[in-house]
């Protein structure tokens, strides 16, 4: 079962707490929210499990809860609001879990139709993904792509000259979380140092801009101001933000797609 209480502990900003079913052990967490029902609900473990104080507000029984890789997939056994996932991810070195639905995602990402037009007419694509990238995007969606992992000095995918002897592009990705967890503890400035050195390099973020104004426990503007110190001290290295992963997968095909095109048409046209 799924159970929803209110949270014995009045000094908590968080003042529901959540049971999820899992295989091996059920999670309990205390949440801002019952449901993901407006945007997304922050989420945090409760140490010694469900408190038996605890006022149960909601009880459903449950088709499915089962994590995969970073996120627990919800589903209940209702007519309504019976879907979800919990994303964990991490802020400035410590574990933050976010509660979404469908409906707050669409919400938050409104669907964009990406065309299929191969990237700069390039009869094939050869993109090179690092090999510590966990959950790497396929690029099933786009024309002509091989991908090839393989260890890069920087970034997470990138495109090889020619004649094959270098790194002619390369992209970092990032999720906002991870994006503001970088800045914070300051290693996104050496990592936009190392990308400056490459030829081609570029950040780009599964998210809109605007949500930088929406993380939580961080202040309004600080993100940004970080966000704007390094445009000016890289200006070289763009940070890119792609609204959701699909997009943001299109343009690192299409990026790497004409940093290639760069490199062989005037050979061509020579």
């Amino acid at each position: 079962m799924f159970e929803v209480a209110r949270n014995p502990d009045a000094t908590s900003k968080l003042p529901f707490l959540v049971r999820l079913p899992l295989p091996g052990g059920a999670l309990v967490l205390k949440a801002r929210e019952m449901w993901p029902r407006t945007g997304a609900v922050y989420c945090h473990p409760v140490d010694g499990g469900w408190p038996e104080a605890a006022e149960l507000v909601e009880r459903v029984p449950v088709r499915s809860c089962r994590r995969r890789g970073g996120a627990i997939d919800l589903v209940l056994d209702r007519p309504r609001e019976h879907r979800s996932q919990l994303v964990f991810t991490r802020v400035r070195g410590r574990q933050v879990i976010f509660w979404q639905s469908p409906r707050t995602a669409k919400t938050a990402r409104p669907g964009v139709r990406v065309p299929g037009r191969r990237a700069s007419g390039l009869r094939e694509l050869t993109i090179l993904v690092d090999t510590r990238e966990r959950y790497p995007w396929r690029f099933g969606h786009q024309q002509a792509v091989t991908v090839e992992r393989r260890a890069l000095p920087a970034g997470d995918y990138a495109v090889e000259g020619p004649g094959g002897d270098e790194l002619i592009a390369v992209v970092e990705r990032k999720t906002m979380a991870d994006l503001a967890g970088s800045l914070a503890d300051g290693s996104l400035n050496h990592l936009l140092a190392e990308l400056a050195a490459m030829p081609r390099a570029a950040v780009v973020v599964e998210d809109r801009y605007a949500s930088v104004f929406k993380l939580e426990h961080v202040q309004p503007g600080f993100v940004a101001d970080l966000l704007g110190a390094l445009a000016v001290r890289y200006p070289a290295v763009p940070v890119v933000f792609c609204d959701t992963r699909p997009l943001a997968q299109e343009w690192t095909y299409r990026f790497l797609g004409a940093a290639l095109a760069e490199e062989v048409t005037p050979a061509a046209e020579g």
